[in-house]
């Protein structure tokens, strides 16, 4: 109690309700308070421990990094063998014209670097999201947030970015509004914060296709999909559409802050000059960061848990989708919304969900579903496990 009396009097706070949860240990997929409870995972940090809590070869990795070196320079001026090594990998696994990493710190950061590079790189200033997006907090990627009760959220912080709209996400006739005054189109590829909606895939080549056509960037935030949450490394790669910028951070840094933009290198090297710094960071790509992001792609890789990623989710699925009181499942991969059409039982079954020892969320645009997106480790052990929770759970309301 004393430390929960501290954390709301010296802790800065993002909401008047905090979950209040204290967390003594974490492994796998639960985590346990000092009092010895354990709690089901199924938010993961909001898709960010892909790789399971405590997974012992990023922890060793960590360990090892911290003693070899921490910071050293500022971002860019120094050659640190995990950072390298970490942006080589994950240009391997992307399409041939994204062959170059530019890290920073967070999810938020890596948007606010694509909106500066498509600008940068077109000369145009109009910048396009979708509605029901969710980019980051800070000035511009909250300028990019299309949610339809947009002042709710950014009426307090105006002004804001000029010259951005938001479209329709998976509205054909919406693409006629990107033309030769934007310099790009910011898109998820399966929109996360508005409840799990999954994307038309002619629609996003069509997107695609306007974009090159009338000479804008395309820009996809695979913040939360990307390292293997939707049941491929990469969205973009699930619904075979390229684009001219990927945003990572969550689960790309193996469970630290880490954050980074994939592109061209030779549209990359547009911050080089005129002005040199275009844009620095000083903690960007961090070596203990960076060596615990190479260690969980290593993970993912080597152990084949992305491959298994569909057939978790789908099990989550069979298992829930019966029950009276849910209404639909939305799912890509092991990102799942659980829709309950009324948010009355939304807030009641988050309670009776610290009962039963199970940590779930709901999403900033639907209040009637909630999340299931747990380490891509669970076992269809502990998915069985975990679903009987859910039911019995969603048998009281």
């Amino acid at each position: 109690m004393i430390l929960r009396k501290q954390f709301l009097e010296h802790v800065g706070q993002t909401s008047p309700s905090p979950m209040l949860i204290e967390v003594a240990r974490a492994e796998g997929s639960f985590f346990y308070t000092p009092e010895g409870k354990r709690y089901f995972d199924l938010v993961a940090g909001v898709s960010v421990s892909n790789v399971g809590h405590a997974n012992p070869e990023v922890v060793g990795a960590v360990q090892q990094q911290a003693a070899d070196y921490m910071h050293i320079m500022v971002y860019g001026e120094m050659v640190e063998r995990p950072q390298v090594e970490y942006a080589r990998r994950i240009c391997e696994l992307m399409p041939a014209t994204l062959d170059c990493l530019y890290f920073v710190n967070s999810g938020a950061e890596a948007v606010e670097v694509a909106l500066k590079l498509v600008k940068r790189c077109t000369g145009r200033t109009e910048l396009i999201s979708m509605r029901r997006a969710y980019h980051g907090s800070t000035h511009g990627a909250m300028s990019m947030m299309g949610n339809p009760e947009g002042e709710e959220w950014k009426g307090a912080f105006r002004p804001l970015l000029p010259d951005t709209r938001a479209i329709e996400f998976n509205s054909f006739a919406d693409l006629n509004r990107i033309t030769e005054r934007t310099a790009g189109v910011l898109c998820e590829v399966v929109q996360g914060e508005a409840g799990v909606r999954l994307p038309n895939p002619e629609w996003l080549k069509a997107l695609r296709e306007r974009c090159t056509e009338v000479g804008a960037m395309l820009i996809f935030d695979e913040i939360q999909t990307g390292m293997g949450r939707t049941g491929e490394m990469f969205a973009s790669t699930k619904y075979g559409v390229t684009p001219d910028v990927i945003c990572l951070a969550k689960a790309f840094g193996g469970g630290m802050p880490l954050g980074g933009i994939v592109a061209n290198r030779e549209r990359l090297n547009a911050f080089t000059h005129h002005p040199c710094l275009g844009h620095i960071t000083t903690f960007g790509g961090h070596p203990v960061c960076c060596a615990a992001g190479l260690a969980a792609l290593n993970y993912l890789t080597r152990s084949k848990i992305v491959e298994q990623v569909e057939t978790k989710g789908a099990l989550f699925e069979r298992l829930l989708t019966s029950h009276p009181k849910i209404l639909e499942i939305r799912r890509s991969g092991l990102l799942l919304a659980v829709e309950l059409g009324r948010s009355e039982y939304l807030y009641k079954i988050m309670e009776l969900f610290k009962e039963a020892g199970i940590m779930s969320d709901w999403f900033l645009y639907c209040d009637t579903a909630f999340r299931i997106s747990p380490p891509l480790t669970i076992s269809e052990a502990e998915i069985e496990e975990c679903c009987e929770l859910i039911i019995a759970a969603l048998n009281r309301l």
